[in-house]
């Protein structure tokens, strides 16, 4: 029978696993003929995602460290989400009206 300890390290394992296959998978695209916000957008979507579930992993690995790995996973997500955001935005052409001389 798998005790609870047991179970948590193998859940931990898997997360920490699935985060690495998710960071690999998101530098896949940047080998691709797609346009360089289609290859940001999924890289980081992928590096999101890898990341929080590898903070995850440490979390039920590391368990008294959770306001640390807490803290970093929502500046994980938010950072990230943010800054792809920003960078979609200044790649965007303006209109010659708007452009400052």
């Amino acid at each position: 029978m798998i005790t609870l300890p047991t179970l948590v390290t193998l859940i931990s394992d898997l997360l920490l696993l699935l985060g690495l296959v998710f960071w690999l998978w998101g530098t896949w695209p940047l080998l691709g003929q797609a346009s360089y916000l289609a290859k940001l957008h999924s890289l980081s979507i992928a590096d999101t995602l890898g990341s929080a579930l590898i903070v995850v992993g440490l979390l039920l690995k590391l368990p008294r460290e959770w306001p640390l790995l807490s803290l970093a996973l929502l500046s994980l997500v938010v950072w990230n989400t943010l800054f792809g955001y920003v960078l979609a935005v200044c790649s965007l052409s303006r209109p010659a009206a708007d452009r400052p001389e």
